[in-house]
């Protein structure tokens, strides 16, 4: 069983570890709602002020934090995975050494 959660934690790792990388190249895909809504929103509003003959700087200010924000986010679940999968294999490693010390061999 703790070999199966370990292993399931390294495909989450590597899930998200996939995603922090997309999110990095400006992709959208491994945003979540909100921050799909509020990358569209700034879109939106850019496209509108270049298409007056304005600057869209805020608009683009605004895509970058919602990016960076998304960015935080996933190193956040990404730390918090870490440290689970580390606290898994050393419980699994403190049940081993227990059972060893509990032979009579």
């Amino acid at each position: 069983m703790r070999n199966a959660d370990i292993r399931r934690l390294d495909r989450e790792i590597q899930a998200t570890t996939k995603k922090l990388e997309a999110v990095r190249r400006g992709e959208w895909w491994p945003l979540n709602g909100s921050e799909r809504r509020a990358m569209a929103r700034a879109l939106a509003g850019g496209a509108y002020k270049v298409a007056r003959g304005r600057s869209a700087g805020r608009e683009e200010q605004r895509m970058d934090a919602t990016g960076s924000s998304a960015e935080i986010r996933l190193n956040a679940e990404l730390n918090a995975l870490h440290s689970e999968r580390q606290r898994l294999i050393t419980e699994a490693a403190r049940d081993k050494a227990k059972k060893k010390s509990s032979g009579w061999f």
